[in-house]
């Protein structure tokens, strides 16, 4: 889920400060300062519909994540046998073997790189998407809760030095958006598969 919402960068604080910005009354009914504040990423991941998109991402790479832990075996099992048949092995054959191995780790570290690429860049689309979507249900939120300044906290650099729980939004942002999608909470953690996402070594 960090990986997730690591990625998850392409909304910035400058779009729910603009959501304050349509709920800030006129001159002439001025009214005390109602501030809040949001860890949008956050929320847009920890969305019943965030957590269903993620694990079948995950899912949907799994084979490849097999793949790829099966080829890295592989190329250790040629190592290995590599240098306990250094001794019976001609110089050319050796050379041979090196090779093929030098090969197979390259091909892995492309293949690898690729997955990561493709697993990132599908995590980005996916969090976009929704993040539209929870940012529509932000906007509704604090104009009926009459806000008058929505801070994202998101990002590690952030002008909100400090600011009491109680200012919070993000849960119930996280809660509204729940029920209006109507996707069902995941199952719990120690039900679902470990996340993993293909990597280079």
């Amino acid at each position: 889920m960090k990986r997730f919402i690591a990625l998850a960068v392409s909304l910035t604080s400058s779009l729910v400060l603009s959501a304050a910005a349509q709920t800030t009354p006129s001159s002439a009914e001025q009214a005390p300062a109602k501030i809040a504040i949001v860890a949008f990423q956050a929320a847009v991941a920890q969305t019943n519909e965030g957590q269903r998109n993620f694990a079948d991402l995950q899912k949907k790479f799994d084979p490849k994540r097999q793949q790829l832990r099966a080829v890295n075996e592989e190329v250790g099992t040629l190592t290995k046998q590599l240098q306990q048949q250094s001794a019976q092995l001609s110089d050319s054959e050796k050379t041979v073997r090196a090779k093929a191995i030098e090969d197979k780790k390259k091909q892995l570290v492309r293949d690898a790189k690729d997955a990561e690429n493709d697993f990132k860049t599908e995590s980005q689309e996916a969090f976009n998407g929704l993040a539209s979507k929870v940012y529509d249900v932000l906007v509704s939120y604090v104009q009926q809760g009459g806000y008058t300044l929505v801070l994202d906290v998101s990002q590690k650099q952030n002008p909100v030095l400090y600011a009491s729980e109680s200012t919070n939004i993000t849960k119930a942002v996280i809660d509204a958006y729940n029920v209006k999608s109507g996707v069902p909470a995941p199952p719990p953690a120690s039900t679902r598969p470990a996340a993993a996402v293909p990597a280079a070594h």
